[in-house]
């Protein structure tokens, strides 16, 4: 085994989920988001993981599509969704989200990560059920979350004076795949 795994987007996805509320929520779409720079490494005692860091680059965020609305997400309006999200997160004094466990427990399916969760330099602990896949000669690591937008500051996008909200929730979910030789 060796002592660190590095893994990053050509080894799995990290995908936002956002949902839409307000009296005219019938409007607004339910996105998903793709963050597609990102790195990861898992640090090893022996056939145990010791530590777990991720980092994301704030500004690596791609709408891939909006579910439900009046119509359809067009290609200008995901570039708009992208813009506001990005100054809502203020990616350019904020460029990277991280998280950094600093105890793992083996669990029935995989491990508990707890650590700290930094989104827009605010952080908070943060308990990730990362479930494991035994695939052969890989493994499949996964996990869905939920994250609070307001606990790191950032007030979710409204139009309409407030007709039309993101969701202060919004799900993250992860998955990866790492050979055993690697």
């Amino acid at each position: 085994m060796t002592d660190e795994w590095s893994m990053d987007a050509a080894d799995g996805e990290l995908l936002l989920g956002t949902g839409v509320r307000g009296r005219a929520a019938r409007m607004g779409h339910r996105l998903t988001i793709a963050m597609t720079r990102w790195h990861a490494t898992v640090s090893w005692a022996g056939s145990e993981p010791t530590a777990v860091q991720l980092v994301v680059e704030t500004d690596s965020f791609e709408v891939l599509r909006g579910e439900g609305g009046v119509k359809g997400l067009s290609g200008p309006e995901k570039t708009l969704v992208r813009s506001n999200a990005l100054k809502s997160l203020d990616a350019g004094r904020f460029p990277e989200i991280r998280y950094a466990a600093r105890a793992i427990d083996k669990t029935g399916d995989g491990y508990r990560l707890t650590g700290q969760l930094e989104v827009r330099g605010k952080s908070r602990d943060h308990v990730i059920e990362l479930r494991t896949e035994d695939l052969g000669d890989k493994w499949r690591m996964s996990t869905e979350s939920t994250v609070r937008q307001t606990d790191y500051g950032v007030k979710p996008y409204s139009l309409l004076m407030g007709s039309v909200q993101v969701a202060d929730d919004v799900s993250v979910s992860f998955t990866a795949i790492h050979a055993k030789d690697a």
